[in-house]
């Protein structure tokens, strides 16, 4: 099954790093937080990826073509022509198709322009910007059951704001908590299924949004499935979500690796 992952975005929330590199290419523990992506849909046996670039994509491609260099130990001699030997080599069981969607492409546009690289068939599509635990066998399990044409994962994220706690009167602050996920409503979070009945309700003109018109459409037709996720998720919007992500890595508390 292919999995097509949306990383043409221009991240300007994040934009300490993003001016030099789009943020799919944001690292933590010294990765990009794509290859963090990829690596969990590669735990699951998905190794069949779609890339959807725009904004700086060389840098993606570069990436790529270079991993096999990056992930090994080599021993250039040049006395013997130039010679190279690699060494211990670390090699993924990944097929990697990147595709320029364009620039100022919004998602549905951009899943539109790789339609010819995905065929007839189910895939799955995530944002190149989070990372969670999210079962994805239980999540196609419950797609294919429901028969539904796409299938979201939803998440119920806790604020980014401590609550406060008042009287009876609304007039003392009586404690502080975090804002609790039953307080608010579920997200998309990505982590999507979709057969490829989405493509008529999508474009490959630049302003089509998968959120708006063809997510709002396919719920209309009651073709829009949800399957809720309680776990770990977490998008990397700004400089705080990267440091906080980093951290979990550099102190091995990090749900989503489980390679």
């Amino acid at each position: 099954m292919k999995i097509v992952i949306l990383a043409g975005g221009l991240g300007t929330r994040i934009s300490e790093e993003s001016h030099l590199k789009p943020k799919p290419m944001i690292t933590i523990g010294e990765q990009p937080i794509l290859w963090h992506i990829m690596k969990y849909y590669s735990s699951f046996g998905f190794h069949d990826f779609i890339i959807c670039c725009g904004y700086k994509g060389h840098i993606i491609k570069e990436y790529f073509a270079d991993y096999y260099l990056y992930r090994s130990d080599v021993t250039f001699d040049f006395s013997a022509e130039n010679h190279m030997t690699v060494h211990e080599n670390v090699a993924e069981p990944w097929r990697v198709t990147l595709v320029d969607t364009g620039l100022n492409t919004q998602t549905g546009g951009r899943i539109g322009r790789v339609r010819k690289y995905i065929g007839n068939e189910t895939f799955m599509l995530t944002y190149g910007d989070g990372v969670s635990d999210v079962d994805l066998n239980a999540l196609l399990e419950q797609h294919r059951t429901a028969g539904q044409t796409v299938t979201l994962t939803g998440i119920q994220p806790g604020g980014r704001f401590g609550v406060l706690d008042l009287d009876e009167l609304g007039r003392t602050v009586t404690g502080f908590r975090e804002k609790a996920k039953a307080d608010g409503g579920w997200i998309n979070g990505g982590f999507m299924v979709m057969e490829p009945g989405v493509f008529d309700y999508l474009s490959e003109d630049e302003n089509c949004v998968l959120e708006r018109g063809p997510m709002e459409t396919l719920a209309r037709e009651g073709k829009l499935g949800i399957y809720k996720h309680n776990g770990f998720w977490q998008c990397m919007d700004t400089q705080r979500d990267k440091i906080w992500l980093e951290e979990r890595w550099e102190k091995g508390n990090a749900p989503w690796r489980v390679w």
